[in-house]
């Protein structure tokens, strides 16, 4: 690869993982800020907490949206009309006048920051332009970004917060989108091929009668619930029950993200070598034992050391599967990438969003529910890997074809006198 083909492949993919990061800085940058917007909209607390759901709902949404017309009009100008209604429902927030009007507006931000998660991410142009094990070293790299975005949006909304009231940070995230809008527009080539383009198709069938595939997304949706779970509530497991400081939380929080990330470079540098799918189990264990010890450290009242051991375990893991994952997913569905990879993000944020607020279904001191549901995920996700990606009696072995950029499959050769 040439200097400049080098310098316009990193460019593209800082771009990229500036769009992975949108999601979660517009679902965590504010965070700092909502007991003064629950004042100023004069909002109950659920409705102030439903604007996060409102955002989750339409990162989920919009994925199913953004998934198939990608594969039909291309990766471009899907991501780009996202983007622009993305930058303009951030700017209505600012100037919402009540909780049903803000609710309804974020609503809108996550359909419209959805298009740059599952088209321009690691999953749709990605898959374009990359295959095999080159794909999963680059979703790996792009979770770091997944890792890095949950922990620094609300200390960014904090420092923001210093200089300006609530409002401020979603002018802060209308003007990110603006500039990612002129960036995708000049920097981001159209990579699906007018002759790969498809009429909208109804894929969504033909793709969860995949078992394999089924499988995959299943496993990554449970997993990344179970991150989910810890995030909503280890607040109050270690600062209400275990005493930690919000300063000290915050440190564990970020050891854990930490973990998270080394996991994922691990993987993208061992891909290679030993393979997506090993790779996969090994982070759907690990998640497993961190989950399992997890619940023993809340059943048995172990010191606090055990308990973030497996806390440490369970989110480090995470590096591990989500990943490996996804490339394993879409590897053999590069004609409709688009649509994959819709059905792949919807799965983590609705079955984030429906269980982790289950967390918190024994009140602010109690950690059973916390423990049980990320014991059982990681579990539940290894049974269903296990279930449905096996090969059954009389099956053939999936053997994907070998792929070109596009995700286009090229004929295997055959020797010379022998029938394909």
């Amino acid at each position: 690869m040439s200097n400049d083909a080098a310098g316009r492949h990193a460019r593209v993919i800082v771009l990229l993982a500036a769009l992975v990061a949108l999601g979660p800085l517009s679902i965590d940058s504010y965070l700092p800020g909502l007991p003064d917007l629950a004042g100023d909209l004069r909002a109950g607390a659920a409705a102030t907490q439903l604007t996060i759901t409102a955002c989750l709902a339409g990162l989920a949404i919009g994925q199913l949206i953004a998934g198939p017309l990608s594969d039909t009009y291309g990766r471009r100008r899907p991501l780009l009309a996202g983007l622009a209604l993305y930058t303009i429902a951030s700017a209505l927030c600012a100037v919402a006048p009540d909780i049903r009007t803000f609710v309804g507006l974020r609503l809108v931000q996550g359909i419209g920051g959805a298009f740059g998660i599952v088209i321009a991410n690691a999953n749709a142009m990605v898959r374009d332009r990359t295959s095999g094990t080159r794909t999963a070293r680059l979703f790996s790299a792009l979770t770091l970004i997944t890792g890095l975005a949950p922990v620094f949006a609300p200390v960014l909304g904090g420092q923001l917060l210093r200089v300006t009231a609530w409002p401020g940070i979603f002018v802060a995230l209308a003007v990110l989108g603006a500039v990612m809008l002129a960036a995708s527009a000049a920097g981001l080539p159209e990579t699906r091929p007018s002759a790969s383009r498809r009429p909208l198709p109804a894929v969504v069938g033909q793709l969860l009668s995949d078992r394999v595939f089924t499988g995959y997304i299943l496993a990554n949706g449970l997993v990344f619930a179970a991150m989910f779970t810890y995030i909503s509530g280890s607040p109050f497991v270690l600062q209400e029950i275990h005493g930690l400081s919000p300063q000290q939380y915050s440190a564990v929080f970020a050891i854990n993200a930490a973990g998270l990330i080394a996991a994922a470079q691990i993987s993208g540098r061992l891909v290679a070598r030993v393979g997506a799918r090993v790779l996969l189990l090994a982070g759907l264990l690990g998640a497993t034992a961190g989950g399992t010890t997890v619940l023993g450290a809340v059943l048995t009242r172990a010191p606090l050391p055990v308990l973030l051991i497996g806390l440490f375990v369970l989110v480090s893991s995470v590096g591990l599967v989500m990943p490996n994952a996804a490339a394993q997913a879409l590897a053999d569905h590069g004609g409709h990438a688009g649509s994959a990879a819709a059905l792949l993000g919807f799965s983590q944020f609705m079955f984030g969003g429906a269980l982790a607020p289950l967390a918190g279904a024994g009140g602010a001191t109690d950690a059973l529910p916390m423990g049980i549901i990320v014991a059982v995920l990681p579990a539940l996700a290894l049974l269903t890997l296990g279930v449905l990606t096996r090969s059954m009696p009389g099956e053939r072995t999936r053997r994907p074809a070998r792929q070109g950029p596009a995700g286009h499959r090229r004929p295997r050769r055959h020797p010379r006198g022998s029938s394909p």
